[in-house]
């Protein structure tokens, strides 16, 4: 299932993007998550909580599911 996760902004962090999504609740959480789980950002691996997701970026998460980004209507 890919659940799309809109944003009202030009970009988003991954680690606010996965407080946004509802996977995490802080921001302390995103360091040790990312270190513990494969994330893949359009198919690469990612560990930047830094990096930035644009609308139609896609994020898939082991064993949590598949994102996509989406500018908000």
């Amino acid at each position: 299932m890919n659940e799309e996760i809109e944003i009202n902004t030009e970009y988003i962090q991954l680690g606010q993007f996965l407080k946004l999504a509802n996977i995490l609740e802080t921001g302390g959480m995103v360091k040790l998550f990312l270190a513990d789980y494969q994330v893949l950002v359009n198919g690469e691996l990612e560990n930047r909580r830094g990096r930035k997701l644009y609308p139609g970026d896609t994020v898939e998460i082991e064993e949590v599911g598949s994102f996509t980004v989406a500018k908000q209507k």
